[in-house]
């Protein structure tokens, strides 16, 4: 907030949010102050604290614009956030968390300013420092079953801070690793969060399990869904999005490591030309995998339709039932059985690929002597 002069202050009682309107920069406001009203000096003297949580409104998200904020409208276009979405927890730590260097250069510089020597730290408390990791606050949300439904890293320095859960269990996929949130949607009812923090690879906890409720915003217009059916139904569909997802991936790193093979196998000396010709066949079948993976790749380069891969197919049986609280569609459903289906078949038929028959080419390669290929350890003995 810049410094400036506030003419007017308003409570909103419904959501206990502060307005304060300023001179000639717009008005601000802060949401739900309630746990600035429970503050006290013994509050303050504890390690850490949860602030009561207010009561989560559960819905879907509309973006009328199609994007983020703004959309593609542009810096002309006003908008202003709305508050976080999701389950908005408040918690106050008395201390920060601080590495083996943080802590160390502090003391150098209390040191420094006393007039003291600021002796050089040893080689081994400088690899322990290298060594450690950053220490992290977790805040951890269980169902009403104890079951963890997701943790979300907070702020580790000392003070009053705020994180939100958007009411999502984490994505199934490696590649959502940076944007967790990406899961299915938890279910109304009552869940509780803890806090605990991670110093130098120890967890330890700092706040009890605090309880909330999550509570549908509007009732709906239709008949709801079964949330507990359609919960069963995207775990399901986002465990074989995890398995498509990782299949794929490794498909992928499979066809870069045989382009290498047959790379090695034009060029040693040692390597009979006919690994090329079984080199080639194993590439061939992999296409055909990936293509049922991935889908046709020839007739989209060509500004044509093709049928759907299985990644196609499980990413629309997710990610559809996902926008909206009534549940997966008929179409979310079928997509789902195709691809349980077509994966059930070409799961086995890529294992044999890749575990059993390009292991025996790489067998031979070694016994030729060849340079290695792909992410293997080699057979090394010393003399």
């Amino acid at each position: 907030m810049p410094t400036i002069a506030v003419r007017d202050l308003v409570i909103q009682r419904r959501e206990n949010d502060l307005v304060a309107a300023s001179f000639g920069r717009s008005f601000f406001v802060l949401d739900d102050y309630t746990p600035l009203r429970t503050l006290s000096e013994d509050l303050l003297q504890q390690r850490a604290h949860m602030f009561p949580i207010k009561d989560a409104l559960w819905y879907v998200q509309a973006r009328p614009l199609g994007g983020g904020e703004k959309a593609s409208r542009g810096a002309s276009y006003y908008t202003a956030p709305n508050p976080e979405y999701g389950a908005t927890f408040t918690y106050f730590l008395r201390e920060s968390l601080r590495t083996r260097r943080a802590e160390r250069q502090d003391r150098e510089r209390r040191a420094a300013r006393a007039g003291e020597d600021t002796p050089y730290p040893s080689w081994e408390e400088l690899k322990a420092e290298d060594r450690e990791e950053s220490p992290a606050v977790i805040l951890t949300i269980r169902d009403e079953d104890g079951n963890v439904v997701r943790r979300i890293n907070g702020s580790t320095s000392s003070g009053i801070h705020r994180t939100t859960w958007d009411f999502r269990y984490p994505s199934y996929t490696a590649s959502s690793v940076q944007n967790p949130g990406r899961g299915p949607l938890a279910a109304p009812g009552s869940y509780t969060v803890s806090i605990e923090q991670r110093v130098d690879g120890v967890t330890t906890q700092l706040v009890a399990p605090t309880p909330f409720e999550v509570a549908p915003l509007l009732e709906p217009t239709l008949s709801p869904a079964n949330r507990a059916e359609v919960l069963a139904f995207q775990r399901r569909a986002g465990e074989l999005q995890r398995a498509v997802m990782t299949a794929s991936r490794v498909a992928g790193a499979a066809a870069e490591q045989i382009g290498d093979i047959k790379s090695v196998i034009e060029v040693w000396p040692g390597a009979d030309p006919s690994l090329r010709e079984e080199a080639r066949a194993l590439e061939l079948r992999l296409m055909d995998l990936r293509e049922v993976l991935n889908g046709d790749p020839t007739k989209p380069r060509r500004n044509e339709s093709a049928m759907p891969g299985l990644t196609s197919r499980v990413s629309t049986a997710m990610r559809g039932s996902y926008a909206t609280t009534y549940g997966p569609t008929g179409t979310h459903r079928r997509n789902y059985e195709i691809a349980a289906s077509q994966f059930a078949e070409l799961l086995p038929a890529l294992r044999q690929l890749i575990e059993v028959d390009l292991v025996a080419l790489e067998d031979k390669l070694e016994a030729a002597g060849a340079p290695y290929t792909g992410d293997r350890l080699p057979n090394w003995q010393p003399d």
